[in-house]
């Protein structure tokens, strides 16, 4: 029988079909690798027994006919989206055994797809950090390593939990929320795919919230076209959420393969960031090549406001973090530190519930939403944010796409990077600007640094425009032919 953990999301359900495997076996494989890869950390909350009952399920349909559009396949469930019946925590004490009851609409969607969630992945605290070392759980381990160095390397942030559960075939797929970046970044430090759809092409309830104009739910898989799959089922207008656009959901997977022929994709040269390791920008050019190469034609093209993104972007997510993490009060779900009064046990509760980098969020939060700063700040911010959008809409008129790298470096260990804080959220420099405009962004692995790990770069679309970007994805992933494996996975196989 095939590997079933290093089998694409495709060809798993064509061997389903054709009963060469059953959903049992493809599920139980996974959750034999989990169970063998428990020293990475990507799950909170395992639920292997649950899955079990699911493919048993999956297995009844298949035998009758009936076969859901993704029945049977086992993915990895970030645990930022509301389970019924299971432990959501978003990484933090303050939701420590908190069983929602109730279930997020992009879950409902996967569920009612066939999809089987082996467990609720690790992320940084409320979504908040690029390294995934912010968790109250522990850290996640990229299952990367760089050759001649034995060090731990971060998985990337904040869905690096999912990121390494995909990238160490231990899911075949996992969902992701994409702020700053948080699908892109993983993504590229992991080697596996990730795309941040459309701000409001998947619905936010359910997903507990960080920043709410910028939240985004994607998917991660190892293919361009697995992920297409996934975000079919993920996507879909939802009342329950009033950013929800109420467009109908393309069929994604329908635009691989097609042609990228006289499509112009657009190269920003503000994103030739000083620091950016010059392996990066090397393969920056590649891409292109390779892309012109397949047809299209490259185009340079100017986003003046991309060097205000970042600094945006660390004023307008805290406000909003702020705002959406005063919920968090022990009074009526979630940790509870008793006080001598309601202030006092309101203010036990945050300073024991929340971690480091929340609290330095929620801060800078309350700080530029406050009377004397908020003018000055916040307001300041969201003209500045109109402008980045704005710059978007330009560019799209030169080109289709844009092609720029995900992150400024590989993967880093864990301890590097960490002592100051802004070294560390220059990690999203990249990525940043696109959740800024709401525009779709996708990241796929292109090559190899010099030691060993994986490189990505991005693809940025037209706002609801995701199967161009699928379409341009799947011309640079057949031409860059990326097939190395995690060094850990090498070792297994040999």
């Amino acid at each position: 029988m095939t590997n079933l953990t290093h089998m694409t999301i495709r060809a798993a359900l064509d061997g389903l079909k054709k009963k060469e495997f059953t959903a049992s076996e493809l599920v139980d494989a996974h959750i034999a690798a989990s169970e063998a890869a428990r020293h990475l950390n990507c799950y909170i909350t395992e639920t292997f027994d649950l899955a079990r009952d699911a493919a048993k399920e999956s297995d009844a349909r298949y035998a009758k006919g009936e076969a859901l559009p993704l029945d049977g396949i086992p993915i990895a469930m970030k645990d930022l989206f509301c389970t019924e019946g299971v432990q959501t925590t978003a990484a933090s004490k303050i939701l420590k055994g908190f069983i929602p009851p109730y279930e997020s609409t992009v879950s409902g969607n996967m569920k009612r797809d066939g999809l089987i969630s082996l467990g609720k992945a690790n992320l940084d605290e409320f979504a908040m950090g690029s390294s995934n070392t912010t968790s109250a759980y522990g850290h996640v381990l990229n299952p990367w390593k760089r050759e001649g160095d034995d060090r731990d390397l971060v998985p990337g942030g904040s869905s690096g939990g999912s990121a390494a559960a995909v990238a160490a075939r231990i899911a075949m797929g996992a969902t992701g929320t994409d702020t700053g970046g948080s699908i892109r970044q993983p993504a590229a430090f992991c080697g596996i795919t990730g795309i941040k759809p459309t701000y409001g092409r998947c619905s936010r309830f359910g997903i507990v919230a960080f920043a709410s104009s910028l939240d985004q739910a994607g998917p991660f898989a190892r293919t361009v076209e697995d992920c297409a799959l996934l975000l079919e089922s993920m996507a879909g207008y939802d009342p329950k959420d009033s950013t929800s656009v109420n467009l109908p959901v393309p069929r994604y997977a329908d635009a691989i393969g097609g042609s990228v022929k006289g499509l112009k994709v657009g190269v920003p040269k503000e994103y030739r960031v000083e620091g950016t390791n010059p392996e990066i920008l090397a393969l920056w050019d590649k891409g292109a090549q390779m892309l012109k190469d397949a047809g299209a034609e490259i185009v340079e093209v100017s986003l003046p406001y991309t060097k205000y993104a970042l600094q945006t972007y660390y004023v307008i997510a805290p406000a909003e973090c702020s705002s959406n993490l005063a919920r968090y009060d022990g009074v009526r779900f979630g940790q509870r530190a008793e006080g001598d009064n309601l202030i006092d046990t309101y203010e036990k509760t945050r300073a024991e519930g929340f971690g480091q980098e929340v609290k330095r969020r929620i801060l800078i939060g309350t700080y530029v939403l406050s009377a004397g700063y908020y003018d000055a700040y916040y307001n300041q911010a969201r003209r500045v944010r109109k402008l980045i959008w704005q710059d978007f809409m330009n560019a799209y008129q030169q080109c289709d796409v844009l092609l720029t790298p995900t992150a400024p470096t590989p993967a880093f260990a864990i301890g590097e990077n960490q002592q100051d804080p802004v070294t560390m959220y220059l990690n999203d420099v990249f990525t940043i600007p696109a959740s800024m405009a709401g525009v779709p962004g996708l990241s796929l692995p292109v090559g190899l640094s010099g030691d060993g790990l994986p490189l990505g770069l991005q693809l940025l679309g037209r706002p609801f425009e995701e199967e161009t970007v699928f379409k341009v994805a799947h011309a640079l992933e057949q031409a860059a032919h990326f097939t190395a494996l995690p060094q850990t996975l090498q070792r297994k196989a040999a």
